[in-house]
């Protein structure tokens, strides 16, 4: 039958997959925290084995590591992978705004000054889920209108090292930078200026990534 075919849904490993990343980069799951897949199975409701496919995922993505026993521990966060992360977050985001420009319309450039607004009352309220949602908004138009898959692939990859340490550090640091920079960038895409809008993406992460990453260096000489 041609017009009958199976109902698609998500598999359980890519459900469980990403439920623990999620958990991973909020902190939820803290880092250096043990985990077996035995008890996460038991809190899923499915077998070990999607739980086992979704953590070996995150263990190349080096989100957890495997220790003896069936079990795996949510990897510490490290300044230095961070540090390197941020310089290619900020290269990939920096092009798909070079790419994008041309593309964007209207109602883009009114779906980011929307999530800019959203940003500025997340973090008048201090809601870093809120805050991160909103920040991933505004440079998710440039990405889509970039109209280059590779790109968000990459930075699927590279995003929650960014992520985790600004979820660490989102209470300690003044934020409100951003939303002069994203300002700027607007401004720079309604002239239609591509390689403006590209420079003024990619300083926007590399200024997040210096105050994140001196505020963690900062609390380590502290101690």
């Amino acid at each position: 039958m041609k017009t009958i075919k199976a109902i698609e849904r998500p598999a359980l490993r890519d459900q469980v997959y990403d439920s623990l990343k999620k958990a991973i980069i909020t902190l939820e799951l803290e880092p250096g925290q043990r985990i077996k897949d035995k008890d996460l199975a038991a809190v899923f409701g499915v077998s070990r084995t999607p739980v086992r496919e979704a953590l070996k995922r995150l263990e190349d993505e080096g989100l957890v590591e495997s220790l003896p026993g069936s079990q795996t521990r949510i990897t510490e966060i490290h300044l230095e992978e961070a540090k390197n992360a941020f310089t290619v977050v900020a290269a990939l985001h920096s092009l798909a705004a070079r790419l994008a420009v041309p593309a964007i319309t209207n109602e883009d450039i009114q779906l980011m000054e929307v999530s800019n607004s959203e940003l500025r009352k997340a973090l008048k309220e201090k809601d870093v889920i809120r805050a991160v949602e909103a920040d991933d908004q505004f440079h998710a138009v440039l990405l889509k209108a970039s109209r280059n898959d590779e790109i968000e692939r990459a930075l699927d990859r590279i995003m929650p090292k960014v992520r985790r340490l600004e979820f660490s550090k989102f209470s300690s640091v003044d934020a409100y930078q951003s939303l002069e920079e994203h300002q700027a960038i607007i401004l720079a895409i309604q002239k239609k200026d591509s390689a403006l809008a590209g420079s003024l993406v990619e300083e926007n992460w590399l200024s997040l990534g210096r105050i994140l990453v001196g505020e963690a260096d900062s609390h380590l000489n502290n101690q």
